[in-house]
């Protein structure tokens, strides 16, 4: 499905709040759901895959130049996603969506099915609670041997009562999101460096579509990092084993950044999609 989108960054309102995309790249139209939530979606920057998509990059309702809110949760997320589909005018569209950012688009499969062409479902799972965090955190407690402030850099970032001291924590806690950040420092420090937050209060729905992804029917990928601390193969699997013909590419060398450690096996996993 081809597209005649202008490139750029586009501009709608959704119930009186500001909504911010961009549009690059060719070929079927894919949109991004950035991670986080808070986060500043410029770090899903693709340009590999604009080689085979016409990418559409969301910035999230609360961050970036999107509008703000009191309250943000998953069913806010899908809608703010739902007016720009509309925006773009296309029967169906293909969807991505890293960490967080797959819960939303799961979220939105389910509610629209007949709006999507196809998921890339990234480093994300399909349930949170009292495990995925436990299992999270022993993640960040193994990273002291490597380096010991770090939890506590992570803890103040999940804490972080404020826009600057989100986005310093995060900065500091970054080394453990990736397979192997020590040795490839110097590749990996100017994404670090560009991170940006915004403190985005969640309601407190729960997630967990365990019992409703047999109901998914669009192709899949699920891209996994074998490394990925917080969102890894044991999530991944889930998906996998849930969504029928779905199809799983775990990147050996990754943890949350595919796109940035392993830029051309993820682009490949990703444009595999449109070959299912």
């Amino acid at each position: 499905m081809s597209t005649t989108i202008t490139p750029g960054t586009h501009t709608i309102t959704v119930g009186g709040v500001r909504q911010v995309y961009h549009v690059a790249g060719q070929g079927p139209v894919c949109v991004a759901h950035s991670g986080g939530p808070g986060i500043d979606s410029a770090y899903l920057r693709m340009p590999l895959l604009e080689q085979h998509y016409t990418m559409v990059y969301l910035e999230p309702v609360g961050t970036g130049d999107s509008g703000r809110l009191d309250l943000y949760g998953l069913s806010t997320y899908v809608s703010f996603l739902d007016a720009v589909v509309d925006d773009l005018a296309l029967p169906r569209v293909h969807l991505l969506g890293h960490s967080h950012g797959g819960f939303v688009v799961q979220q939105y499969t389910l509610d629209h099915p007949g709006r999507v062409a196809g998921i890339i479902l990234y480093d994300t799972s399909p349930v949170t609670g009292p495990q995925f965090w436990e299992s999270a955190m022993a993640g960040v407690t193994a990273y002291a041997a490597v380096d010991p402030h770090l939890p506590a850099a992570f803890q103040r970032a999940v804490t972080a009562t404020d826009d600057e001291a989100m986005s310093s924590a995060l900065r500091e806690a970054a080394p453990v999101y990736f397979a192997d950040f020590p040795t490839r420092r110097t590749e990996f420090e100017d994404f670090v460096a560009a991170i940006r937050a915004w403190t985005v209060p969640q309601d407190s729905e729960p997630f967990d579509v365990r019992p409703r992804l047999g109901e998914i029917t669009a192709p899949t990928v699920v891209i996994v990092g074998a490394h990925d601390f917080i969102c890894g193969p044991g999530w991944a699997a889930l998906l996998h084993d849930g969504i029928a013909g779905s199809r799983l590419v775990e990147l050996k060398a990754s943890g949350h950044f595919g796109h940035i450690e392993e830029p051309v096996a993820f682009a490949d996993a990703a444009a595999g999609l449109l070959d299912q």
